[in-house]
């Protein structure tokens, strides 16, 4: 699912977060947290928020095996919109949560600015980190390293079109003036980096907008069928492969930088202990890491927590 659907998708239950999953030391989400008796940052019972997709549920599995290893003791709620989980990681409800670099720093600014905001994220992580860390931190959050994984939305054509019109980056699809038939959500032709920007940055020629959901099982098929010339979907998509479809490269940098990083509550999570733990991850998960770990997940029918812990042992990132 894109980005751009992730902030809008089925609202969860408020009273189900307030409630809802308890610690595996017994504590309420209210209560759960990295400090001590003294209030301190220090070993303890931690909430790891996660969001309702395959890929967020991955990167909580790693968050709580990094933490279990740590010597924390975890477990982990899923909220299905940023509108609950990020407040509820504001207020220690939660304390943990994997995030996108540049979808929480316009989130965050947009909820401080509005709506309207002047946009602070842009295709530079190292700008659009300090810009998330600025609006974060008077929010009482922590934002942690930023990681090598980028899920960034990305644009899929079948590989026999892109063979006949020797298309690797959209640069080259610009170039070659060929009519394309979008496969994308509805908000697409009003989005920046959608139809606008596929339009102005790269001059490709947009027919239309076939309006299927973003990365949707429908829109792929709609490319591999011919039907429509390109799809939206995100660089970690994993079942391109099974629909005979390729990623042309943002050569020009049209997406934001959203890379993968972790955000906890600084009065709960903010330990350098927390933060050594989770900030290993970041340093050795790639972009195609990430990509194979959603394919264990969606194609080979693994569990979420399985994949995680085979991945960091491999990795050597616990004991």
């Amino acid at each position: 699912m894109s980005k751009f659907l992730r902030v809008a998708g089925a609202a969860a239950s408020v009273v189900a977060l307030a409630v809802g999953a308890t610690g595996c030391g017994g504590k309420s989400l209210e209560k759960s947290g990295g400090g001590d008796s003294s209030g301190k940052p220090g070993k303890g019972s931690l909430v790891i928020g996660t969001a309702s997709f395959t890929e967020s549920k991955i990167l909580a599995e790693l968050y709580a095996e990094l933490l279990d290893d740590a010597g924390y003791s975890t477990s982990l709620k899923t909220v299905d919109t940023r509108e609950l989980y990020e407040p509820a990681l504001e207020k220690g409800q939660m304390d943990v949560v994997p995030e996108y670099a540049a979808t929480l720093a316009e989130f965050l600014n947009q909820k401080k600015n509005g709506p309207n905001a002047e946009p602070v994220a842009s295709s530079n992580v190292d700008d659009t980190v300090k810009a998330l860390k600025k609006l974060a931190g008077p929010r009482g959050l922590k934002v942690l390293d930023v990681g090598k994984a980028v899920d960034q939305n990305a644009f899929a054509v079948s590989r026999k079109f892109a063979k006949e019109h020797d298309l690797k980056t959209l640069s080259d699809l610009g170039k070659s003036g060929q009519k394309v038939k979008l496969a994308a959500g509805d908000e697409c032709p009003k989005r920046p980096f959608c139809q606008p920007g596929l339009e102005k940055r790269y001059g490709i020629d947009i027919a239309g907008v076939d309006p299927l959901e973003t990365g949707s099982v429908q829109a792929k098929q709609a490319v591999r069928d011919g039907k429509d010339q390109m799809a939206v979907t995100t660089t970690t998509d994993a079942t391109l492969d099974q629909f005979g479809l390729v990623l042309l490269d943002d050569d020009k940098n049209l997406q934001n930088a959203d890379n993968v990083l972790p955000v906890v509550n600084a009065k709960s999570a903010g330990s350098p202990k927390i933060e050594n733990a989770l900030n290993k991850l970041g340093r050795v998960l790639t972009t195609a890491d990430l990509t194979e770990l959603n394919k264990k997940v969606d194609a080979e029918r693994l569990k979420p927590a399985d994949v995680a812990a085979d991945y960091l042992k491999e990795k050597g990132l616990v004991k």
